[in-house]
């Protein structure tokens, strides 16, 4: 294989993980790979300290917190003027496998995809699956994982995908420039699937590809922030208004405000305001806000 790939790397504040992440890119065994570390200004500095442990990584500093939507974009626009054949968009708090991104390349151009995802793990449950694949919930206008919880070997069926998980995924250049990259007014949160939306839409047959192996650091309980709780219901919303129809609105509004209701009145019970907060922020709060 002799496609050039680009992995971009997003780092903010999380020197360590981001770390790992560069070290198990420094071991793959798919040759013409370049690596693209892009700093969102991280505010302790990790971006440039990082530049500096891995100096032949190439290297963006974006000097603001421009989120994973903008954040990548700019790192998008880097890799594909330099002349990449295929992007991998990869989370700094992933290790990948050796043969992961060899084993991406060859499903790509062996079934004719354009996009291709591979199985992710947790990184503290390797034979545990985080995504194997995905759907798209028009309902809760969220993306779905497969497999989700499910022993790995549940999981080892190469399949058609209808969302890439913004974790990792790879997609070949000359479809990113026709479809364009994140939609930045997302920010951070479900800019996933409005990505996967519109490459749906645009034919692009996309892939799940159980073969190529990626570990991630997320807990199988985690609850999430308040930003995150923010950010998603935000963007839920903002996906709805881009994407839906007056029936399909309906069907999410009937949908979301009860249950953000039942949300908001646990977070109460539990005394957790600054998750209640969250919840009415993302619900009625106006888009464009932080």
């Amino acid at each position: 294989m002799s496609a050039r790939v680009t992995a971009i790397v997003l780092n903010w504040c999380k020197e360590a993980d981001t770390a790992a992440c560069l070290e198990s890119l420094g071991a793959s065994r798919y040759e013409p790979l370049d690596v693209l570390l892009v700093d969102n200004g991280s505010p302790d500095g990790s971006g440039d300290r990082l530049h500096e442990r891995f100096p032949s990584v190439d290297y963006l500093q974006n000097g603001a917190n421009l989120g994973y939507a903008g954040g990548n974009n700019r790192g998008i626009e880097r890799a594909l003027s330099a002349g990449a054949d295929y992007l991998l968009i990869l989370n700094n708090d992933t290790v990948v496998d050796a043969d992961c991104i060899a084993k991406l390349v060859r499903a790509s151009e062996s079934a004719s995809a354009p996009v291709v995802a591979p199985l992710i793990s947790y990184f503290d449950e390797p034979d545990r699956v985080w995504y194997g694949g995905g759907g798209f919930s028009r309902l809760r206008a969220l993306g779905t994982h497969r497999f989700e919880n499910k022993l790995v070997d549940r999981a080892q069926t190469r399949s058609a995908t209808s969302f890439v998980c913004g974790c990792c995924f790879l997609i070949r250049a000359d479809v990113i420039r026709r479809v364009g990259g994140f939609d930045e007014s997302f920010f951070a949160y479900v800019e996933d699937v409005e990505l996967s939306l519109r490459l749906n839409e645009g034919g692009v047959s996309m892939l799940y590809e159980p073969a190529a192996r990626v570990l991630h650091r997320v807990g199988r309980h985690d609850v999430g922030s308040p930003f995150q709780i923010r950010q998603r219901d935000r963007n839920r919303r903002r996906l709805v208004r881009l994407h839906y129809d007056a029936i399909s609105r309906l069907g999410f509004a009937l949908w979301f405000y009860p249950t953000r209701f039942v949300h908001l009145l646990r977070y109460s019970a539990q005394r957790d305001w600054s998750r209640a907060r969250a919840i009415v922020d993302g619900a009625v709060g106006p888009l464009d806000a932080r």
